[in-house]
């Protein structure tokens, strides 16, 4: 015995007809049929007379209708429920970001997450990579925002967006184009170590030890604000994610330099730890971070 035997037979009650109540329910009519027939095996009574016309209860088959009647409003009402359960953000939420991505992302997302669930509470940690999955996997944190892929085998991630990076700095002679190939022969900055966007752009475009930075100068930036003054002073050049480019100014912004050829981009992930996982929240903040922060980047490409 399952549900649909039982709404087949409210149908086939409703319409007095197999034909109408097979239609209704969308499947065919031999299905509908051998469905109720197997329903009164089950149960060892006729429920209904198909003999008059149009069809109509038996007495037994009366008394089974009550039940079946209570039993699918039942079943209804729980999974109302359960909608109503997984569609709830509400209760305090913890969510780890590396700061390469908190200092453009949350700008965008936090006030129109707050304002559409007024019953949330968002701690928000920035913590490097490492950190934020140590503290994933101890249940310190909810769910986390970090740059994918990473090296782990039991946290789960879901992509949120792909963020194209851009390369700020001078060319000799009024250039405004570099090719990816050339990077590795330019002055770049980059981030200290531990930040996983410093290890991927040193992979993309095959950095070696930077030979071409002044030769009493070691200095390795915890900030994006930090790298734009280096280059500014050095005349050098660093990569930049597209978000992070609305925070120039227009001077600065004129420096910021066309990619030819293949492009570089990051991925932006959410990620969690399945027993510890909130999965409303998961779902739904993948689904509206990955929204609000499409819209800039479309605009961003007009």
């Amino acid at each position: 015995m399952n549900i649909h035997q039982l709404e087949y037979v409210l149908a086939v009650d409703q319409f007095k007809s197999f034909s109408k109540a097979a239609d209704y329910c969308h499947v065919t009519q031999a299905t509908l049929s051998a469905m109720v027939k197997k329903l009164e095996e089950q149960l060892d009574i006729v429920i209904f007379d198909r003999k008059a016309n149009p069809i109509v209860l038996t007495e037994n088959g009366r008394e089974i209708l009550v039940h079946a009647q209570q039993v699918v409003a039942h079943a209804n009402a729980l999974l109302a429920s359960s909608k109503a359960i997984h569609s709830k953000i509400e209760g305090r939420v913890k969510v780890g970001i590396i700061p390469t991505i908190a200092s453009s992302l949350m700008p965008i997302i936090l006030k129109p997450i707050l304002e559409k669930y007024p019953q949330l509470v968002l701690e928000i940690y920035e913590v490097t990579t490492n950190q934020l999955m140590k503290n994933l996997r101890e249940g310190k944190l909810d769910i986390g925002i970090l740059s994918t892929p990473i090296a782990s085998n039991d946290l789960e991630t879901t992509l949120l967006y792909q963020e194209p990076l851009h390369v700020y700095g001078y060319l000799d002679e009024g250039r405004r184009a570099i090719r990816k190939e050339e990077l590795a022969k330019q002055r770049i900055f980059l981030l200290q170590e531990g930040h996983c966007l410093r290890d991927q752009i040193i992979q993309w475009c095959d950095l070696k030890k930077n030979k071409y930075l002044p030769t009493n100068l070691l200095f390795e930036s915890n900030t994006f604000d930090t790298l734009l003054n280096l280059v500014d002073e050095f005349q050098g050049m660093t990569l930049l994610p597209e978000l992070y480019l609305r925070n120039l100014n227009d001077q600065r912004q004129m420096q910021v330099l066309k990619m030819e050829g293949n492009s570089i981009s990051r991925e932006v992930s959410l990620c969690f730890y399945r027993p510890y996982a909130k999965w409303n929240i998961v779902k739904q903040f993948s689904l509206d971070i990955a929204q609000l922060v499409n819209h800039f980047l479309k605009q961003d490409a007009i």
